[in-house]
């Protein structure tokens, strides 16, 4: 069975498309649920992440390790909705988090300038020219907040399997494309490809735990093997370096402890 990756701009009909193929698949779907589960862990207001894409990154700043322990636990997160499979996921870069992982089908939903305005005049209830502002700067933030976090524009269309315009093609359309793309065997889960995600959702929980102590260490796994790529200063520290290799070792699945210098180490994708 696939995960399904949903990216969207806003007033694009992505939540409904979203929607809709996690009901004809019989799928689990997730967005804002996801947001709540990281709000919890940073200590964040839920709605300071749910409208984080107007002011995440002001936000983020004003905690030590802000944009890192962001991500860690919003990926943590997202990779326990992840886990099982069956899951249609639409929302914050879902994409981004799982890369390596062959049964995850990424989808863009795109709709043209003028019926996204529409639907913004329609509900709303505003006027042309400040719908229109108003989806310009929704687009520029979500811009700025995936660059910001992840170094990457969402909207580029080289990060998706599938691109999908929302017009002639009609919601039901989409969903039905999305259904038979995530039946195709490309996306079925193999032994390699859930290999790939226990060791996403171990390095995930590594890093977690990881967070207070050093929040900068990254984390890389392989088949349950664990490198940390640690700071010369770090790497300068033994009791520092042990304390680790302890902590990490005692997390159920790691088999080995490997504490290099981050220089050192070519982290693959």
């Amino acid at each position: 069975m696939a995960i399904i990756t949903i990216s969207r701009g806003s007033y694009s009909n992505g939540k409904e498309v979203a929607e809709k193929v996690a009901q004809k698949l019989g799928y689990q779907c997730y967005a804002r649920e996801v947001i709540l589960d990281a709000s919890k862990e940073f200590n964040i207001p839920e709605i300071k992440l749910v409208n984080a894409v107007h002011d995440a990154p002001s936000i983020l700043e004003r905690f030590s390790y802000g944009k890192e322990k962001f991500i860690t636990y919003f990926q943590a997160a997202l990779l326990k909705c992840l886990k099982k499979d069956n899951v249609v996921y639409h929302g914050l870069a879902g994409h981004f988090y799982v890369q390596g992982v062959s049964h995850v089908l990424k989808v863009r939903i795109i709709a043209d300038m003028k019926d996204r305005i529409q639907i913004v005049m329609d509900r709303e209830k505003i006027s042309y020219e400040s719908a229109l502002a108003l989806i310009k700067r929704d687009d520029l933030e979500r811009c700025k907040w995936s660059k910001h976090l992840y170094g990457i524009d969402t909207s580029k269309p080289i990060l998706y399997d599938l691109v999908i315009r929302v017009r002639e093609m009609t919601v039901d359309d989409a969903a039905d494309v999305i259904c038979h793309t995530a039946g195709l065997e490309t996306f079925k889960t193999t032994f390699e490809s859930q290999k790939a995600m226990d060791d996403l959702l171990l390095a995930s929980e590594v890093k977690t735990i990881l967070l207070e102590l050093k929040p900068e260490i990254q984390v890389f796994v392989r088949d349950g093997v664990v490198t940390l790529g640690a700071s010369a200063p770090i790497m300068k520290d033994p009791d520092l370096v042990r304390e680790m290799e302890k902590i990490t070792g005692a997390i159920p699945g790691v088999k080995e402890v490997n504490i290099k210098s981050s220089s050192l180490i070519e982290w693959s994708e």
